[in-house]
Order: structure tokens, then C-alpha cells, then sequence
């Protein structure tokens, strides 16, 4: 039994009518009669009773004409689905953000991707570094990362998305906080929260270039690798956090954020494996051109 045979099947049962049928099948009316015989002869049973005038289905046929649609619609459904993965339109996307990214991009990226991409359900790792970030995208762990250039593994491609300043987390009831901005020198005497040495961050990079800019070296008291421990410690009162300024998605008791004047900007990019063949990482990043997420324009040699 072919699927064009319960095609022809459902056509006449659907119709009654064997030359509307053979209409709808864009076919002529002997050769459909002859296949229906066929497939009668093979299951050998009569689905269809015929007289000069009319055509009926018999019990078996209303049967089979349920079991028939049922199993036309898996057959075109299982279709839709390996079309929809093979545009990139359906599928698994592994994505990875580094710190204080998660908080402003989640929902930047998760409303695009329903909006536009529905069939696609991502699957977001939240406040990792950029050099684990970097480490998963290599291994092919993770299929997009969103991350603090540079890089180091010239086999990712790397397109900015964001270019942010830095504020910094103050205890409530700090001494700074009373003004609506803090000049990079006026921590000179203060304790510092910051990511872990060992990490390679580039936050931290950025944060002691700016330090030293103001003829000073941080003290740093406290290390985490998570931005919402930083700023707990914050709130405990052990320190102070730079951070960039999407920072303040983070909504914290005991914790003041303030404009830092005289510090440096990070930038904020989207990275993936540059010659990553996948159709979806492809449909991602088509997407994101077409809503002018990239702040700067595509590079030759890569997928965007």
C-alpha cells in the first residue's frame, strides 16, 4: 500500500464521487477507479459500494476512511516539522550569556524568537563568563553566546549587539549615594566586589584599566563569579561592584546604583562557531539583522 493510494481513497470516500475526485486529484477518472480496485483487492475488503448512480462507503470504508486521514495528517505534519528544522524555523537553540547580560537580553532575544521564530524553544545558560562562554561555544556546547569581547579562538564570529557604560552598586546608606553620580577616584578608598582573578574576565579588565586611570589600585575584599552575589555581598555592606550598567535590571534591597564617571565601556556582542552550518543558528542570526539587533555591520567570511 502506497500513501497515494489512502490519498485516492480519502478523495472519492470525501466526494462519493468518483470523477469529482479524480477532478480534485487532477488525474483521470479510469486510472483512479483502477487504483481504488487495487487497493480494495489488497486489503481484501470492499470500502466502497458501487452502483450506477452512486457510490457509498461501506462499514469497513468509514473505518478505514478515519484510520486513512489520521494517518495522512501524521505523514504531512512529520513533513511540516523536517521542513520547519530544515529552514531553521524549528529546533533547539543553546544559548549562553555572560553576567549582567542576562537580565537585559533574556527578554530582548526570548520575545523575538516567539514572535518570530515559534517553532524554536531556547535553552539559556544565564551569568557565565566570557572565556566559559567562549570555552562551550568552542566544544559545541553552546550555539550562541552572548558575551564581553574580545575573544581568543579565531574560530568565532563576533558581531556587537550593545556598547555600555559603568555604574556602581553602593550599600544603602553609603556616603556616595547621596549624589546621582560617582566619580571613578572617589572609590579610591573603598572595598571592592569583583568577578574571580583566575576567570579572566573582561569586566574586571575594564574596571582595573579604570582604576588605574584615577592613580589607584582596587582592594578587592570579595570574588564571585555571579553578578547577583556580588550584589549581595553589596548589600551586606562589604563592598562596593563597577558593573556594567544593564547592572540595574537587578532590583536588589540595600543596593544603590549610581552613574560612574571617568571609567571605561565594555562592549556587548554576540558570538558563534564562524562557519557553523546550522540552519537554525542561521535563521537566529538572519532574524536578528532583520530587527537591526547588531550595532555594527556583518563581516565578510562569516554566516552574518
Amino acid at each position: 500500500m502506497e500513501l497515494r493510494h489512502l490519498r485516492y481513497f480519502v478523495a472519492v470516500a470525501e466526494t462519493c464521487h468518483f470523477g469529482q475526485a479524480a477532478e480534485r486529484l487532477q488525474m483521470a477518472q479510469p486510472p483512479l477507479s483502477q487504483q481504488i480496485r487495487r487497493l480494495e483487492a489488497e486489503l481484501a475488503v470492499e470500502l466502497l459500494a458501487r452502483t450506477t448512480r452512486s457510490v457509498k462507503l461501506t462499514p469497513a470504508g468509514e473505518v478505514f476512511l478515519e484510520d486513512a486521514r489520521r494517518i495522512l495528517r501524521s505523514v504531512d505534519d512529520a513533513a511540516r516539522r523536517a521542513r520547519s528544522f530544515a529552514e531553521g524555523k524549528a529546533g533547539t537553540l543553546r544559548i549562553g550569556l555572560t553576567g549582567t547580560a542576562s537580565y537585559t537580553q533574556v527578554p530582548r532575544l526570548a520575545r523575538l524568537v516567539k514572535d518570530q521564530l515559534p517553532g524554536v524553544v531556547l535553552d539559556i545558560s544565564t551569568e557565565m563568563l566570557t572565556p566559559a562562554i567562549e570555552q562551550a561555544l568552542t566544544a559545541g556546547e553552546l550555539d550562541i553566546g552572548v558575551l564581553r569581547p574580545p575573544v581568543r579562538d579565531a574560530s568565532l564570529a563576533l558581531r556587537r549587539i550593545a556598547r555600555e557604560h559603568f555604574v556602581v552598586a553602593l550599600p544603602a546608606g553609603h556616603r556616595l549615594a547621596a549624589g546621582d553620580s560617582v566619580s571613578m577616584g572617589e572609590l579610591r578608598a573603598e572595598d571592592f566586589v569583583m568577578y574571580p582573578a583566575a576567570s579572566r574576565s573582561v569586566v574586571n579588565d575594564a574596571v582595573i584599566r579604570s582604576c588605574r586611570a584615577a592613580d589607584f589600585h582596587p582592594h578587592v575584599a570579595h570574588e564571585s563569579a555571579k553578578t547577583s552575589t556580588q550584589l549581595s555581598l553589596v548589600a551586606a555592606g562589604l563592598g562596593v561592584a563597577v558593573l556594567p550598567e544593564s547592572a540595574r535590571g537587578i532590583a536588589l534591597d540595600g543596593v544603590n546604583y549610581r552613574t560612574l564617571l571617568g571609567a571605561d565601556v565594555v562592549d556587548l556582542a554576540l558570538s558563534w562557531r564562524h562557519h557553523d552550518s546550522s540552519a537554525l543558528v542561521g535563521a537566529f542570526l538572519t532574524m536578528l539583522d532583520d530587527n537591526r539587533v547588531f550595532i555594527d555591520p556583518a563581516q565578510p567570511g562569516g554566516l552574518r
